[in-house]
């Protein structure tokens, strides 16, 4: 297995790097050096025209190899660090994949003039194509170690961390000054306050006395014999008219504000910016051929990772073949490298007992946790690929590894595999044309996973469809809720005239209100106006909490949605397993969830076993994954 890539520019800047192992700064220092810069490995390397990986010598320092391929009219080079003891065959290939695919998704970004920031979500393309050539190579690979490198930032020499020092005694002479004290900082001075933001009379204890000034009287005793009045004076006359001002707000048992007729808590009132009528030229457009793609009947389907990969290198394939067509891809070295790594670990002919799976189910173990899978689900998993392998022979040329990769990925397949159609343009179409009633999707989730962001990114794929939107603000409790929806609607709907597309709007009743009749409210006046669906939102909730989480059958009874839909996010760990029972029997006995919509993938990498512990507790499938944050990064499950 790897042990380390780097994409950096022939200057020195790291652009994206991972790390399965902690590595020496030297390895990486003294390739540029010996290769690029004195050229002892292969001449005129920094002059090179783009080739393939596997042309390049390989690079061997201290215990480890280094594979390389660059690209010579943006300054790229791709490193790859691995033992030198393993021989990955796949290594080559991987190089040249993912060079295609870093300039085809970031080479305009890094041509452009004068830029200095490039922002590189390149982790699930890489994990991609590990995956699948490390799959193909029909080797047994060594299990990456993920090491996380929390390093502590360096001590500031200016004590950053300090607080600043207490003002100087009145009266008294400053001391002489220390050698830090010469060169200024601007943390040693702390900026100055207006008068209001101070207290009017200090505290107990703070009161410092000192020698009197000139003549014996105080700078206060002078101040009040000059008639003058002083800004504290102001500032406690004004405080004095504000002290019966503020009165506490009264909760009932159902969480909702009592506001016995005095001042309503409902801040939403629309403001003259939120009337105007709606521009388009401040919305940023989306590229549509990114994020999916259109049928011939017209639908809008969301593209998987896999298939936005490889067509982003069968494309390069094709440019590569049109303008080299006899240039030699080197197959044969690759090839025997991979004969060559099928006769380790052979052990064939061997019927499997208990004792062989012992430690491989220990490390399978191990390596689903740290990929955030619960133990939970990990544990059952072990168990049940265990009594599949117990008793079977292997093949002539067969490890236990190979036989229990396989094992796994079968038993993965079989329980993220959903046993009812997920397609949700083909529900909406049958109850709009049929039962003549818009169709209603709800949102729940704990707070914080991005729910607001994933019903956007779910609206936006539904107007790609040419569907009429009605959102519905059912999150009366957050503050600021409803003013979000409304930016994500108005967004939505300048994005909506500029592709001429179907209508959206916003429902919104304020805070303090009823969610469940507000939703019930809202699939009413989306029938009312011909509205083809419905997206609710609605206020996060603790799992834990049973309080707030018995509202929710009350939501289901009102609202009757269609789909019902959890976000979870894929940072959350193992307790995603109490967050999807506890939410899926929230709304009765007759009611559950439909799907999952897992958000922030993009910020996990390869460690996305939330998928499976959500789906191995209740065997709900997973529906979308979120990864990113504009309105088309959104993406189904292959």
């Amino acid at each position: 297995m790897l042990d380390g890539f780097e994409i950096l520019t022939t200057s020195g800047v790291v652009l994206w790097s991972k790390s399965y192992a902690p590595l020496s700064s030297s390895l990486i220092n003294g390739f540029i050096k010996d290769v690029f810069i004195e050229e002892k490995v292969l001449p005129g390397a920094a002059t090179a025209d783009d080739t393939s990986a596997s042309r390049h010598p390989s690079y061997k320092r201290e215990k480890y190899t280094l594979r390389w391929a660059s690209v010579k009219d943006l300054g790229l080079i791709f490193v790859a660090v691995y033992q030198s003891l393993l021989h990955l065959s796949w290594v080559d290939k991987l190089l040249d994949n993912i060079r295609v695919l870093f300039v085809d998704l970031y080479g305009d970004e890094i041509r452009k003039p004068h830029s200095t920031v490039v922002e590189c979500n390149f982790d699930d393309y890489f994990d991609q194509q590990v995956k699948e050539l490390e799959g193909s190579a029909e080797a047994p690979q060594r299990t990456p170690q993920i090491v996380r490198n929390d390093i502590e930032p360096t001590a500031s020499l200016n004590n950053e961390s300090e607080e600043p020092p207490p003002p100087p005694i009145p009266g008294l002479l400053s001391g002489r000054r220390s050698p830090n004290s010469a060169a200024p900082s601007t943390d040693a001075t702390p900026t100055s306050t207006p008068d209001s933001s101070r207290p009017t009379t200090p505290l107990n204890g703070h009161l410092l006395s000192a020698k009197t000034g000139r003549g014996g009287t105080s700078r206060r005793a002078r101040k009040a014999a000059s008639g003058k009045p002083s800004a504290v004076d102001g500032l406690k006359e004004k405080s004095v008219g504000k002290a019966k001002g503020k009165q506490l707000r009264r909760w009932d048992a159902d969480g909702m504000v009592d506001e016995d007729g005095e001042v309503p808590l409902d801040y939403s009132a629309t403001s003259d910016i939120d009337s105007r009528p709606v521009s388009s030229a401040g919305v940023e457009p989306v590229e549509m051929a990114a994020s999916g793609t259109r049928t011939s009947k017209g639908q809008y389907i969301l593209k998987d990772l896999d298939e936005e990969v490889h067509s982003i290198l069968q494309n390069a394939n094709q440019k590569k073949e049109q303008s080299a067509p006899s240039q030699s891809t080197g197959v044969v070295g690759s090839s025997l490298g991979a004969i060559s790594g099928l006769f380790r670990n052979v052990i064939g002919g061997k019927v499997l007992t208990k004792q062989d799976l012992e430690k491989p189910m220990k490390g399978m173990e191990e390596l689903l946790l740290k990929k955030n899978v619960a133990r939970e689900a990990a544990v059952r998993l072990c168990e049940g690929v265990e009594r599949e392998l117990i008793g079977k022979k292997t093949g002539t040329f067969e490890s236990i590894d190979t036989l229990l990769r396989a094992s796994l990925s079968s038993s993965l397949t079989k329980l993220l595999t959903p046993t009812t159609s997920l397609s949700l343009l083909t529900s909406i179409t049958a109850t709009t044309t049929h039962q003549h009633r818009p169709y209603t999707i709800s949102i729940v989730g704990v707070n914080g996973v991005g729910k607001s962001t994933s019903l956007s990114k779910l609206a936006f794929f539904l107007l790609q469809n040419n569907l009429s939107l009605l959102i519905a603000a059912c999150d009366t409790f957050r503050s600021g809720a409803v003013e979000q929806l409304r930016v994500h609607a108005r967004n939505l709907q300048s994005l909506s005239q500029r592709e001429s597309l179907a209508k959206i709007e916003l429902y919104e009743k304020g805070y303090g209100k009823d969610a469940a009749h507000i939703a019930r409210d809202a699939v009413a006046y989306a029938k009312q106006h011909n509205f083809d669906v419905v997206l609710i939102d609605t206020a996060g909730r603790r799992h834990n909490d049973a309080r707030l989480m018995s509202s929710l059958e009350k939501f289901a009874e009102l609202a009757r949605p269609d789909k019902i839909l959890m976000v979870g996010e894929a940072l959350v760990g193992t307790d995603s397993v109490m967050q999807a029972r506890a939410f899926n029997a929230a709304f009765g006995a007759k009611r559950g969830l439909d799907g999952f919509i897992i958000s922030k993938c993009d910020t996990v990498g390869e460690m996305v076993g939330v998928l499976v512990s959500m789906v191995h507790a209740t065997g709900i499938p997973v529906v979308f994954l979120g990864v990113g944050q504009h309105y088309g990064d959104l993406r189904t499950v292959n």
